[in-house]
């Protein structure tokens, strides 16, 4: 009697062991039949999956332009700039994956951009992007969000500073997920709204002598 309840201990404690060793999710997937590291992963906010055949894609905030309207949301897959990281953001400041600034600065891109940049940049940045001023830095004396109104950023391209609010780099957090496709360009031609205010004129505007 004492030898079998030793033995049952024993296979007690070894198939705790085996199904300790096994990852939670191996084991839901023996009653579900699949597991979440096979899923295939999902971005609201970016479009991921073409439209079936034969029907009209919706995309939010893409209206179609005219007096008072504005696309503020996400484009057509042919119009969304190609999935990149912060890997593929070159370091001369260029565009990554040679992406184009498809949104003109007019009045209602500025307003738009105007709002959003208060809405997710200024807290860190500053109501005239320059850093100082900003509401963290009270708290957060030592953490000086970049200028973004002074010559360097100036000399960025539009689609690295595209590509800096949707995948982030160094201290800047990744704003992809928050801000749409639209609203980041809107965001960008507002930031070059502040540096020609503060004297310093966009990289795409310098005409090559």
């Amino acid at each position: 009697m004492t030898m079998f309840k030793a033995l049952s201990k024993w296979v007690l404690v070894l198939s705790l062991s085996a199904v300790s060793c096994t990852p939670l999710d191996d084991a839901l997937a023996g009653i579900f039949g699949r597991h979440m590291r096979d899923s295939r992963s999902f971005d609201p906010y970016e479009n991921t999956i073409m439209p079936p055949e034969n029907t009209v894609p919706f995309a939010s905030g893409n209206m179609t332009p005219g007096v008072g309207r504005l696309n503020t949301g996400q484009p057509e897959m042919g119009v969304m700039a190609p999935p990149f990281g912060q890997a593929d953001l070159p370091i001369d400041g260029s565009a990554p994956l040679g992406i184009v600034n498809p949104v003109q600065s007019d009045s209602t891109s500025l307003n738009r951009g105007n709002v959003m940049y208060n809405r997710v940049c200024a807290v860190c940045h500053g109501v005239e992007g320059v850093g100082s001023g900003s509401t963290i830095i009270d708290k957060y004396p030592l953490l000086v969000a970049y200028n973004l109104s002074g010559p360097r950023v100036a000399g960025l391209s539009d689609g690295y500073i595209y590509g800096i609010v949707r995948v982030g780099r160094g201290l800047m957090p990744a704003y992809g997920h928050q801000v749409s496709h639209f609203d980041r360009w809107h965001i960008v031609n507002y930031i070059r709204l502040l540096q020609r205010n503060a004297g310093n004129f966009p990289v795409e505007e310098v005409e090559e002598p």
